[in-house]
């Protein structure tokens, strides 16, 4: 038997100085030290041997097992180290060459534009309302006094899932959606994606953004609305700006008005970019409908209200000389890196 653990001493002692990785030495480990070892299995067989014989075979197998797993720890120490030193020079980090130049992002202009009048109106005591893109036919039309067959719907003709489910075609749609689950006072904006079936040009697009306001109280009159969009025009397109309403009519606000601000380029003088007049119409308000009112539950004798519709991509070309709208969707870093 002392021969036998002798003869495994040898063996392992070869082996420990030849191996030269990680999975070699967890191999001599499970071989020599596992359930299965070599000294294990010796362990196993002292039962057979005479009473006298087993301490002192005992005792050896319990210093080979010592020195077995010293050797397995040195040796497995001695590797780690090395196999690091050799991963710190293959990647050793040359601190002299140039390094990869990191391009820095910035918000869409449209993203700019409209973050810009969401922090205008909720100065002004706004809150967000948000509504569907996918909407149904009596909030986009409907409600807002644009029966079917109503001629305005031509202007306004958009895509449709249903005959009665459609993408919205104005952020107007999400007024309704208010003035049905909220009772006055209502002061919200509506910022958002709409559509409409329009070809793609210099000034039309089929997705484009408008800004939905609406105000509902006691006592509010046109001068409120007025008084409002001189705020927003003076803080878009500069403090001298001044504005002027000029009729027109819409079927869900009575009445209503076109707003035009003094040109940003001349100051009112006319000039190529307001074609000579001297204005630029920008938006499109009036009064809320009485009828509108009613289908959402509120009474118009008791209450009234000021509706207005800003065109994002408008209100940005306008801030930042773009001349053709399709300059937002392309995607064109050159063009975007400029705001």
């Amino acid at each position: 038997m002392k021969e036998m653990l002798e003869k495994i001493r040898s063996d392992f002692a070869e082996k420990i100085a030849a191996a030269e990785t990680l999975a070699e030495i967890e191999e001599l480990r499970v071989g020599y030290l596992g359930k299965k070892g070599e000294l294990t299995s010796v362990l196993r067989g002292m039962g057979k041997l005479a009473p006298e014989e087993r301490p002192v075979v005992g005792q050896l197998v319990n210093t080979i097992r010592e020195y077995m797993e010293t050797e397995l720890g040195t040796k497995l120490t001695a590797i780690k180290s090395a196999e690091s030193l050799k991963r710190l020079e293959e990647e050793k980090l040359d601190v002299t060459m140039p390094g990869v130049k990191k391009e820095k992002g910035s918000f869409h202009p449209l993203n700019q534009v409209i973050d810009e009048m969401k922090n205008l109106f909720i100065g002004m005591g706004y809150e967000i309302a948000e509504g569907p893109e996918v909407e149904y036919d009596y909030y986009n039309f409907e409600a807002l006094n644009l029966p079917e067959g109503h001629p305005a719907r031509d202007t306004q003709d958009t895509f449709y899932i249903t005959e009665k489910i459609l993408l919205r075609t104005q952020t107007s749609s999400v007024q309704i959606h208010v003035m049905e689950h909220k009772k006055p006072p209502i002061k919200i904006i509506s910022p958002g994606k709409v559509y409409r079936s329009d070809s793609m040009d210099a000034t039309h697009s089929p997705v484009f953004h408008q800004l939905e306001g609406l105000v509902v109280d006691k006592g509010v009159t046109m001068g409120d609305l007025k008084g409002t969009l001189e705020i927003f025009a003076k803080k878009m397109f500069g403090e001298n700006t001044k504005i002027r309403l000029r009729p027109h009519h819409f079927p869900f606000t009575e009445p209503s008005a076109e707003v035009d601000v003094s040109c940003w380029s001349c100051g009112g003088e006319g000039c190529r970019v307001c074609k000579g007049e001297g204005w630029i119409e920008v938006l499109g308000c009036g009064m809320v409908h009485p009828d509108v009112l009613k289908r959402c539950g509120i009474d118009p004798e008791e209450y009234s209200g000021f509706a207005f519709g800003i065109g994002i991509e408008r209100t940005a070309m306008a801030r930042f000389g773009v001349k053709d709208i399709r300059n937002f969707y392309e995607n064109d870093v050159r063009f975007l890196k400029q705001f």
